[in-house]
């Protein structure tokens, strides 16, 4: 990956090599952490820009309460660190900043709640997630055969650092298969959502993507429903089973990394024609035009850097 100057650690910008933490850290040992992954674009008009700053930073503080942290920094005050540390990193063409919640070392055992509880935000450069070929030509897929952890095993709606051990599995196992990313369903069988991105499928001009009952709460996913909206596309939000998606016209991940990246095939299944759809690619551009300022309705969720 590529190295910035700073990180941000508890108020403090720390050069990159000495940010550190003891190997009796909490959460490294129990995995009760909570993180986000937010990105910044090189804007229309050569500025940088964070998209929906806010509401990451609300959906952190989120998560952390959900698994009982007290986060020792507002809302604002982390927003201010995440703007200050691009500005510090010179990172004024675009970056994607992973703010980190953990409890840190003091205690041992599994009760928590006399850790110290520490905030980190880290910021690089780092391209497409699934890679700038898989955003032109779509990518290929593999339904795990790992279950997406049920809401009766864990805070499915926190972006908790201890739920990317089941992403992981999966995402190891499609890989070693030859795929690229895991498609994971619900504990009822039903698709849930892939190791690190949301999912949607699109049927006789119809854009269908699974509820949130299960799943984290996208803000993506979010985004380009509003989008879709916007140009007049219905859209659905209902359960889709896995051989619903086999004959779909097209289908396509969202997530903050993987910003809108299309699915040309699922367990050796062609989806639609093989490669990005002409929604997907209508969607996939009205979403790099509002994280890149080039849509004024958007412009309100841009919270510039420079």
């Amino acid at each position: 990956m590529d190295k910035s100057e700073f990180i941000w650690m508890d108020g403090v910008f720390t050069p990159w090599d000495d940010a550190k933490v003891h190997v009796l850290t909490h959460t490294l040992h129990y995995g009760n952490g909570a993180i986000e992954g937010t990105k910044a674009y090189k804007t229309e008009d050569g500025r940088c820009a964070i998209f929906k700053l806010n509401e990451h930073t609300q959906r952190l503080l989120n998560s952390s309460k959900m698994t009982l942290m007290d986060v020792p920094f507002t809302l604002d005050e982390l927003n201010k660190a995440q703007v200050e540390l691009l500005q510090k990193n010179k990172l004024f063409d675009g970056a994607y900043i992973r703010p980190l919640v953990y409890l840190g070392y003091g205690v041992m055992g599994l009760y928590h709640k006399e850790c110290p509880v520490q905030v980190s935000v880290s910021a690089w450069k780092w391209g497409a997630y699934l890679g700038e070929e898989g955003l032109k030509k779509g990518v290929r897929v593999k339904i795990s055969s790992f279950t997406r952890t049920p809401n009766t095993s864990g805070m499915g709606k926190a972006k908790a650092v201890a739920n990317y051990l089941n992403s992981q599995m999966a995402k190891y196992e499609a890989v070693e298969a030859g795929y690229d990313e895991a498609l994971l369903r619900d504990d009822q069988g039903f698709i849930a959502e892939a190791s690190g991105a949301c999912f949607f499928i699109v049927r006789d001009g119809v854009l269908i993507s699974p509820p949130s009952d299960n799943t984290l709460e996208s803000i993506t996913q979010a985004t380009v429903i509003d989008l879709a909206k916007d140009m007049g596309i219905e859209v659905v939000r209902r359960r889709i089973t896995r051989d619903e998606v086999y004959i779909a016209d097209e289908a396509f991940f969202t997530g903050t990394a993987a910003e809108v990246t299309p699915i040309r095939e699922v367990d050796a299944r062609i989806i639609g024609c093989g490669s990005r759809g002409a929604m997907t690619e209508k969607l996939q551009t009205a979403y790099f035009d509002a994280v890149a300022g080039r849509n004024p309705k958007y412009i309100k969720h841009l919270t510039y850097v420079n």
